[in-house]
């Protein structure tokens, strides 16, 4: 069964990521969703814990009928070798990994990794979205529906304003 892998911090998860999971299982039987900086919560970057991502993207994937999807936690070891092998060891096999950090793409190609940058869509992504959280503008309509009403319900627009 081909798989993919999809690693991003999702902080939040946007109606690009949400394209780009429909796109990737158009070609991939199933995807793996590897929460990056896992172990971050509570700053101006990576406000939101693993758990209330995961919960984010579990939600809005399985409300669009998406459910061949697998979600773990990949957190940060500050060395790209034992990163990789984190992810290869912790994770199910993969076929190929997508991500839009040039970082990660990079330290997979390094270690013969086939990967795929995802697209971007321009206007839609997670700093600026936390960017209008922070200044109170209108960034619902930027997410998935779930995922807004997640983040009404934690108080997050109010959390990034805290810690901005």
């Amino acid at each position: 069964m081909p798989r993919a892998i999809f690693i991003g911090r999702f902080q939040p998860f946007h109606n690009a990521h949400l394209k780009d999971v429909k796109d990737i299982l158009k070609k991939f039987d199933e995807i793996i969703i590897g929460i990056g900086s896992s172990q971050e919560k509570n700053t101006s970057e990576n406000p939101f814990s693993c758990n209330e991502r995961k919960k984010m993207i579990s939600t809005a994937l399985k409300n669009n009928k998406i459910k061949n999807f697998r979600i773990y936690p990949v957190p940060d070891l500050f060395d790209d070798v034992k990163w990789i092998n984190y992810i290869k060891t912790k994770l199910p096999k993969f076929d190929i990994l997508y991500s839009g950090n040039e970082w990660t793409l990079r330290c997979f190609r390094k270690h013969n990794i086939k990967v795929k940058k995802i697209k971007l869509i321009r206007g839609i992504n997670s700093t600026k979205i936390r960017g209008m959280m922070a200044k109170d503008e209108n960034w619902e309509k930027i997410v998935p529906e779930e995922v807004a009403e997640s983040i009404k319900k934690m108080k997050g627009a109010e959390r990034i304003r805290r810690v901005s």
